[in-house]
């Protein structure tokens, strides 16, 4: 391969779908100012492709290049926690089956409205109801504070858990052993303010609303310096197992 073919396949690499059958072939435009992640938090929900109206925001491609069946399991986030551009406005955003059986059919449908230069998190959540093959949603801005303080971590807590009364999250420095909260309690389908907390690792744990009883658990979260983190419950709020993929379990992923 000669040296201007090795650099044209770089930049295909490089732009999402440039080179498909149906690529966007016009790059010297600005890119769309808002950015959009989505996540599959519905118990027992397939595997799903999301679409904002009817653009294909996140899909998974198999070794062949052809798009997988498998999808955004649950559990799962698009594009590896990264967001995707798009444009202001308001969109219809679905979640769609990935797999050949029932494959497209929309089982959850939330609207959203995008504003210029905002972050949004998309989420499937609940349980997925296999008969009507449905699934609940929400969306929730990522409201970064307008300042950030470069020395310490921001970290929110979303609550995709149904079955759950309103939680708060509590961080514990595992070397000072100083805990505090991470916001208020946050109701499902809500998400808690960003919080500053110095950098470390954190034993995290969530609490109903007036109990000292931890509801989930989890160890040694590393918090870094200027990054903004969101903890996010899912799962069954009723299962005790520790093992169980369904078991109610707190997510953490970087939003910047």
């Amino acid at each position: 391969m000669n040296k201007h073919t090795s650099i044209a396949v770089l930049l295909c690499a490089a732009v999402l779908s440039a080179c498909g059958e149906n690529a966007v072939q016009d790059i010297t435009g600005p890119l769309p100012s808002a950015r959009v992640k989505f996540f599959n938090f519905g118990v027992n929900a397939p595997g799903v492709h999301f679409y904002a109206n009817t653009t294909k925001m996140a899909a998974i491609s198999s070794a062949t290049g052809v798009e997988s069946t498998i999808g955004t399991i649950y559990g799962g986030v698009t594009s590896g926690g990264f967001y995707s551009a798009i444009a202001p406005g308001q969109y219809t955003v679905t979640g769609k089956i990935a797999a050949a059986i029932d494959k497209d059919l929309a089982i959850s449908t939330v609207t959203a409205t995008v504003a210029d230069g905002k972050s949004y998190s998309v989420y499937l959540s609940g349980f997925y109801d296999a008969t009507a093959k449905t699934v609940e949603g929400f969306v929730v801005e990522d409201a970064y504070p307008a300042a950030i303080d470069y020395t310490q971590a921001y970290v929110r807590f979303v609550n995709a858990i149904s079955n759950a009364s309103p939680m708060t999250l509590y961080a514990k420095n595992t070397t000072t052993t100083t805990e505090v909260p991470v916001g208020a309690a946050v109701a499902y389908k809500a998400a808690g303010a960003f919080t500053a907390l110095p950098v470390g690792v954190y034993d995290l744990n969530t609490r109903f609303a007036g109990a000292t009883a931890n509801v989930i658990s989890r160890t040694a979260v590393s918090f870094v310096a200027g990054r903004v983190y969101t903890i996010g419950a899912r799962g069954d709020i009723t299962i005790v197992s520790t093992t169980l993929t369904n078991r109610p379990f707190l997510d953490n992923t970087a939003n910047r």
